[in-house]
């Protein structure tokens, strides 16, 4: 069965960087897009960035573009966040979640039921 394991999360100064990092196992991810959740406590969920199939297509929220960069590698079966300039309200569980609908994923920021795939989060404060 597929599954999703992110990591890369920790601790950061506002102003820092991390890297997150998707990895998937049990199958091909190939044909779907792959997108980056956020939940703060306290708050609903969040879309942040999606990557269609290949690299050619991305999406991010307004809030963190030109901060943050979504790649993927389907040979290492992989896709990452770059995030830079972090700021305390980037503080949240980031997940990352599959989809074989773009436009429903990376249109619309839905997870359409039944048709996804969906990881368990690694934790990212930005704090001084």
């Amino acid at each position: 069965q597929l599954q999703l394991v992110e990591s890369g999360g920790g601790l950061v100064q506002p102003g820092g960087s991390l890297i997150l990092s998707c990895v998937w196992s049990g199958g091909r991810l190939d044909d779907h897009a792959i997108a980056w959740f956020r939940q703060a406590p306290g708050k609903g969920r969040e879309g942040v960035s999606c990557v269609s199939r290949t690299n050619e297509n991305k999406y991010y929220k307004e809030a963190v573009k030109g901060r943050f960069t979504i790649s993927r590698d389907n040979a290492k079966n992989t896709v990452y966040l770059e995030m830079n300039n972090l700021e305390p309200n980037d503080t949240a569980v980031y997940y990352c979640a599959a989809s074989q609908l773009r436009y429903s994923l990376c249109g619309k920021w839905e997870l359409p039921e039944g048709r996804h795939y969906w990881g368990q989060g690694t934790q990212v404060t930005v704090s001084s």
